[in-house]
Formats: structure tokens, sequence, C-alpha cells
């Protein structure tokens, strides 16, 4: 079991490590590399045909034309999981426009602009379906944020 985390530039790494660290809360195993669609097409073509000889799950996050997660997609039959990146001009809304209009056949399952958290969540319940470990770690984190929101949740006398 091991999640692939892959970026179109160091810069993205601001944004992924919340990923990264997410799969580490949950004890999931992953690699992060940078991985350019369009300056090292090649290596990504070529990493994304060998994924599933080392993975289950990709997490690709991408700025601006955003092609990583769809070209990765293209390439491999694992689930690929798309993060938007924030980007200066736009604030993320091209990464995100040109992840999730994929063409029907290569599927790329899209977080928020910046969810990168959410990807990693979403990739241990991807994982989940086979490995029942990971399942009960996801259930238990479930617990955590309803057992913390409970806590907080009686307002008392509070008059806005």
């Amino acid at each position: 079991m091991k999640v692939a985390v892959i970026m179109g530039s160091i810069n993205d790494l601001e944004v992924m490590k919340e990923a990264l660290e997410v799969l580490k809360m949950l004890e999931i195993p992953y690699e992060a590399r940078v991985v350019s669609a369009h300056r090292t097409p090649d290596f990504m073509a070529e990493f994304a045909k060998k994924a599933e000889q080392e993975f289950d799950v990709i997490i690709a996050g991408a700025g601006g034309a955003a092609h990583l997660p769809g070209m990765t997609a293209a390439y491999t039959p694992l689930p690929v999981i798309g993060v938007p990146i924030p980007t200066k001009h736009l604030g993320g809304l091209d990464s995100l426009l040109s992840i999730v209009q994929m063409p029907r056949g290569t599927p790329v399952a899209t977080v928020a602009i910046g969810g990168a958290a959410n990807a990693a969540f979403l990739a241990a319940r991807i994982l989940g379906i086979k490995y029942p470990e990971v399942k009960e770690k996801v259930k238990k984190h479930m617990a955590q944020m309803r057992d913390e929101v409970l806590s907080k949740s009686f307002l008392g006398d509070f008059k806005p």
C-alpha cells in the first residue's frame, strides 16, 4: 500500500504538504515527487505508466494550466485525485477548471482549490476499500472530528 503525491513544481509543496501531513497522521506510506507535465512530459508519462506497480492511488497537485492530474490519469488505471493549486492571477480558478474538465473516460477526482488535506482523506477512503486497517483509521478520525464539534456545541445563553 502506497500513495504517490506528485506536483508540477517544487513551489506547489507549500499546498501539497497538507496531504503529506494527513497521510503521515493516518500512517499511510507515501512518496512525494515533482513531476511536471509541461517541463518533463516524458518523465511524467513513464512515471504514470509504471505507477500501478508501486502505488494504489495518486494525488496530483497542479496550478495554472494544471495538466498533471489529467495527463497522469490518461496513462494509468489508478485513481487520480487532483488538487488545484492557488495561482497568483486567478486564485486557482484556472487550476480548478483545468482539472475538473476531463474528457469522458479519463476521470480525475477533484478537491477544492488548495484542498490537499481532503485529497489525502479521499485517498485514505479509497484505500479503505482494500485495507481494513485504513478504514478503521478513517472511522477513528471521523469520530474525533465529531467529538470535537460536540464538545463545543453547547453555547448556553449565547446572544450575538
